[in-house]
C-alpha cells in the first residue's frame, strides 16, 4: 500500500500531466496550421477506450508508457491537410511545440513550488574540510571559512553552494568567504577556485571511497536550524525562470562532464522514476513533487528534442535535411523505415533500463546515490 501511495500514484499523476501538456503543444499548433489530427491518445495501443469528436479520436490505451497525437500524413504530403503538405517552418513549429511546452511548464511549476511554504536550512554554509591537492587546497580555501557568495550569487546554505559550483563547472569561480583570523580578526576574502569537470575519488575518514566535488571542499551548515520560506507570486515567477535555466545548465554540465571522464547523468526508466518519486515524497513531503515534476519535464523536453528516429527531434532532423537539400524530401517510405527502426531501439532500451532499475531496487540501491 505504501508503494502505491508514495510511488505509483504520484508518478502516474506526474506522467499523465506532463504527457498531456507535451501532446497539447502538438495538438494546438497542428490545429492552428490546419493539420488534421487523427487521434490524440494517452498511453500506447492497443486502445482501451475512446470516442470521436470533430473527426478526431480521443483515446486511452493499455500501455501506460507515454502518449501521442497522430497527425494526417506525417511523412506523406499527398493530402492538403497532412503535416507533410505544410511549409517547412510550420512543420518545425508543430514538431518542436511539445518539447517547447515541456521547457516552459517548469517555470510555472517551480514558481508554484516557491509560493508554497517549506522548511529550508538556515545555514550559513561553512567549509568543513579541504581535500589535499585539489583546486580549493591550492587556491587557499581553509576549513572554517564561511561562504558568503560564489560568483556574485548569495549563498545561504549548503544546497545553494553545491548548486552554484556545479553550474560553473569547467570555469574559475570566485568564492567570497569570511575567515576568522586569530591575529587580524574577521576578514572577507575573494578567492578564485577552478571547478573541475571530472573530480577523482578520495577515501574519507571512515574508509569509504567517495567522489571529490568539483573544487575539493567539504561543506556543512553552521547551524542545524530550519526556517519556513515562501515568496510572493511575482517574485516566485522570477525564481521559477532562474530555477529552470539553472536546471538546463546542470543537465548540460552533466553531459559535458561525461566527455571529460566524469560520471555523467543517471539513466532511469518508468520503474526507476516511480521509485525515485516515492523516495522524494517520503523524504521531503508531497510539496516537493512540483520540483520533481519540473525536473522531469525538462528531461522529457531534452530527450524528445534529440535527433533520434521516432522522437520529435528525429522528425525535425528530416525537415532540416529537406531544407538543406533545397526542398527535396526524403522518400516517405524510407523515412518511415528509419522511424520504425528507431521505435524498436527505444523499446529495447526501455526494457534494458527497466531491467537494471528493478535489479537496483531489489538490491536496495537508490537513484540519488
Amino acid at each position: 500500500m505504501d508503494t502505491l501511495i508514495y510511488s505509483v500514484l504520484p508518478f502516474v499523476g506526474m506522467l499523465v500531466a506532463l504527457i498531456v501538456a507535451h501532446e497539447a503543444g502538438h495538438y494546438v499548433t497542428a490545429k492552428m496550421f490546419g493539420v488534421k489530427v487523427l487521434e490524440a491518445g494517452l498511453g500506447y495501443p492497443p486502445r482501451a477506450w475512446g470516442f470521436t469528436w470533430r473527426d478526431t479520436i480521443y483515446s486511452i490505451n493499455w500501455l501506460p508508457l507515454g502518449g501521442f497525437v497522430r497527425l494526417l500524413g506525417e511523412e506523406d504530403p499527398s493530402h492538403p491537410e497532412s503535416l507533410a503538405a505544410q511549409p517547412a517552418w510550420k512543420r518545425l513549429i508543430v514538431l518542436a511545440s511539445g518539447a517547447g511546452v515541456n521547457i516552459v511548464l517548469p517555470v510555472f511549476l517551480f514558481a508554484i513550488a516557491f509560493m508554497i511554504p517549506r522548511d529550508v536550512p538556515t545555514g550559513p554554509a561553512m567549509i568543513t574540510g579541504v581535500i589535499p591537492d585539489t583546486p580549493a587546497f591550492k587556491a587557499g580555501l581553509e576549513s572554517g571559512d564561511q561562504i558568503l557568495e560564489i560568483n556574485g550569487r548569495t549563498v545561504k546554505n549548503t544546497t545553494d553552494a553545491g548548486r552554484i559550483i556545479r553550474l560553473n563547472q569547467g570555469e574559475t569561480v570566485a568564492f567570497k568567504v569570511e575567515r576568522d583570523d586569530p591575529l587580524q580578526g574577521p576578514q572577507v576574502l575573494t578567492i578564485p577556485v577552478h571547478a573541475r569537470w571530472a573530480p577523482p575519488t578520495y577515501t574519507d575518514d571512515e574508509g569509504v571511497k567517495r567522489r571529490q566535488g568539483p573544487t575539493g571542499i567539504l561543506i556543512g551548515n553552521l547551524y542545524s536550524f530550519r526556517e519556513s520560506q515562501s515568496f510572493a507570486p511575482w517574485t516566485a515567477l522570477g525564481k521559477g525562470w532562474t530555477a529552470t535555466w539553472d536546471s538546463l545548465t546542470l543537465a548540460r554540465n552533466q553531459v559535458v562532464s561525461l566527455f571529460h571522464g566524469g560520471s555523467g547523468p543517471d539513466v532511469a526508466g518508468p520503474v526507476g522514476i516511480a521509485d525515485a518519486t516515492g523516495e522524494v515524497v517520503k523524504a521531503s513531503g508531497w510539496q516537493t513533487l512540483l520540483d520533481f515534476a519540473a525536473l522531469l519535464s525538462i528531461n522529457l523536453a531534452i530527450i524528445n528534442i534529440l535527433p533520434l528516429p521516432m522522437l520529435d527531434g528525429g522528425r525535425i532532423a528530416f525537415v532540416l535535411l529537406e531544407v538543406a537539400r533545397g526542398g527535396r524530401r526524403i522518400a516517405p517510405e524510407k523515412e518511415a523505415i528509419v522511424h520504425l527502426v528507431g521505435l524498436a531501439f527505444i523499446i529495447t532500451m526501455a526494457v534494458v533500463v527497466t531491467y537494471f532499475d528493478i535489479i537496483r531496487i531489489i538490491g536496495g540501491g537508490s537513484l540519488f546515490e
